[in-house]
């Protein structure tokens, strides 16, 4: 892991002394991180060892805007509310809909895997953009969903600070609150970012991992945003909640690379539950979970595996169980098993106590959470989120 700078380790040392001093809100409890910056100190240490021995070296993990540009509870003075409003509103909405922070999360990832994390892909209309395509209609974004989440909460930011948090950053803050409402790790998110006025369709294209992508793709995919092996390998933990759409799965089950057969590294016993999970395959877009929005959708194209034939529930280490045991529902998660350099890790994950894992993920988060941020005169803060404001 490479791009962290002393001058971050400096904020998240400062992280430390504001998060213990953070009190409970509403129905999720912020924990106590006393001492949680010790789980990139280290890190930090040998990504500044790294810089010095290669000085030209960039990364996509570099914190733009540091300071005062990009700071911990950055609304502090501006709109102090603003992270209470939005973890308020998550609680409300996943007590209703356990699917939105599933959804959010890979809305997120999606996101900041596209030129950073700048909310260019919940845009609808790109200025200035000659294509006049967005991110939203670009392939692997097809079937992304959480939008309507976003605008209920930018809603109520609206109300209590016109004008002041981006949606980037309500983005980021709301997946946050989202895992840790599902039982998984309390991480810091910077704030202070701004949104994008354009839209990258060609990038979305060939930048976000393919689910049917081999171990080499997939590595290099995320190598190229900063991320070494471990760290792609707890990445694609998120996979631990959530539901998997058949389309993502059925080339598996019927057509492996275009041979007409399955594919052979499925156990025969988990091949046949696919099936039967996948019997009917509706039009792809008709394929979503139901939303606060869309609570109407059907959901029997929807395969439940993630819970349903694992043995643990909710935020844990199951994924990597399953992967050990070959019942990986995505063939690039099952991957991770076919080369040492990343079975280890899922070994360690898989037999440990969750732990290391849990640990792991949430530093690996706040890495992503920061790739190529705008910050300070950068972008603009939308009021619409599908929408640029066409003055700036």
């Amino acid at each position: 892991m490479r791009g962290l700078s002393i001058g971050a380790a400096s904020v998240l040392l400062r992280i430390a002394v504001v998060i213990s001093l953070k009190r409970s809100i509403n129905e999720v409890k912020v924990p106590s991180c006393d001492g949680f910056h010790n789980i990139y100190l280290d890190n930090i240490e040998e990504d500044q060892e790294e810089e010095e021995d290669d000085e030209e070296t960039t990364t996509a993990t570099t914190i733009t805007g540091r300071g005062n540009d990009h700071d911990y509870d950055f609304y502090r003075n501006t709109c102090p509310q603003a992270e209470t409003i939005v973890r308020s509103k998550m609680a409300q909405i996943v007590s209703r809909h356990n699917d939105v922070p599933a959804a959010l999360l890979r809305l997120f990832f999606h996101d900041c895997f596209v030129k950073g994390c700048d909310a260019s892909v919940i845009l609808t209309d790109s200025k200035g953009e000659r294509s006049n395509f967005t991110e939203r209609q670009a392939v692997p974004n097809r079937t992304l969903k959480g939008f309507d989440i976003l605008d209920l909460i930018k809603e109520e930011v609206e109300k209590a600070c016109p004008g002041v948090v981006s949606c980037a950053d309500i983005l980021a803050l709301a997946t946050r609150d989202g895992i840790l409402l599902v039982g998984g790790p309390f991480y810091p998110v910077f704030t202070g970012r701004r949104d994008s006025i354009h839209s990258y369709f060609n990038e979305a294209v060939v930048e976000i991992p393919n689910p049917d992508g081999n171990l080499s793709e997939t590595l290099h995919l995320f190598g190229l945003k900063g991320f070494d092996e471990r760290e792609t390998v707890t990445l694609l933990g998120a996979h631990n909640i959530g539901k998997i759409s058949c389309e993502f799965i059925q080339n598996r089950l019927y057509n492996f690379l275009a041979t007409g057969q399955p594919d052979p590294s499925v156990p025969l016993d988990f091949l046949n539950e696919m099936r039967i999970n996948c019997q009917e395959i509706r039009d792809s877009r008709n394929g979503l979970s139901p939303t606060a929005a869309n609570p109407s959708i059907s959901e029997s194209t929807i395969f439940r595996g993630l819970t349903s034939i694992s043995s643990g529930a909710g935020f844990d280490n199951h994924f990597y169980q399953n992967l050990v045991r070959g019942r990986g529902l995505l063939f690039s998660d099952q991957q991770l098993m076919a080369d040492e350099k990343t079975a280890r890790y899922v070994r360690d994950y898989a037999f440990g106590d969750g732990s290391a894992f849990r640990t792991d993920f949430a530093r690996v988060m706040v890495k992503i959470s920061i790739l190529n941020v705008l910050t300070g005169f950068q972008g603009q803060v939308r009021t619409n989120c599908s929408l640029p404001l066409y003055g700036s």
